[in-house]
C-alpha cells in the first residue's frame, strides 16, 4: 500500500532525478580526473579505458583513434620524455551538462615540466570532453584538446562549453 501524498511523490521523483545527475556529474569529474595520475604514472591502459573502443582524442598535435593509438602515445618516446624529465597534467573542475546518456564538459588543462629545480607551465589548452554512458559507466567518445595561444579555435571550445 502506497501512504505517499501525490505531493509526496512529485518531491521524491525530483529528488531522485537531481541525485542522479549530481552522481553522473560526480563519475565525470572523477573520470576527467583521472586523466592526470593515468598518463603523468604511464599507466597507458588505464588512460585508453577512459575512452570508448572507438573514442577520439583530438590534440593540436594529432589525433588518436581507439585504445590502440591512444596507448601508443602514452608509450611512445616522446612522452616517456615528459614523464622521465618530471612533468604533471593538472586539469580544473569542467563546467558539465548531461542529457540523459550523453555529456560534454569543459574546462582548461595545463601541462606542468620540470624546469631545472623548479616547474613551469609548458602549454595551457581548451578541452571539451564529449562523453557517453554505457552500461551504466561514463566514457569518453571525443576529447578536442586546443592549446589557448591567442587562435580562436581555442577559444571557440571554450565558448562552446558555456
Amino acid at each position: 500500500m502506497n501512504d505517499l501524498t501525490p505531493d509526496t511523490e512529485a518531491l521524491v521523483q525530483s529528488l531522485a532525478q537531481r541525485v542522479a545527475l549530481l552522481e553522473d556529474k560526480l563519475a565525470i569529474t572523477e573520470l576527467m580526473t583521472a586523466y592526470g595520475p593515468a598518463i603523468d604514472s604511464g599507466s597507458a591502459e588505464a588512460v585508453a579505458r577512459l575512452w570508448t573502443e572507438d573514442g577520439v582524442y583530438d590534440v593540436d598535435t594529432g589525433v588518436m583513434r581507439g585504445h590502440a593509438e591512444i596507448t601508443a602515445m602514452v608509450r611512445s618516446q616522446a612522452h616517456q620524455s615528459w614523464i622521465e624529465g618530471g612533468c604533471g597534467h593538472v586539469l580544473e573542475p569542467g563546467h558539465t551538462r548531461v542529457d540523459g546518456t550523453t555529456a560534454v564538459s569543459t574546462c582548461k588543462s595545463q601541462l606542468i615540466i620540470r624546469d631545472g629545480d623548479s616547474f613551469k607551465v609548458h602549454r595551457v589548452t581548451a578541452t571539451r570532453w564529449n562523453l557517453e554512458k554505457i552500461d551504466g559507466q561514463w566514457k569518453v567518445t571525443v576529447r578536442t584538446s586546443r592549446v589557448l595561444d591567442g587562435r580562436a579555435e581555442a577559444r571557440d571550445l571554450l565558448a562552446a562549453g558555456l
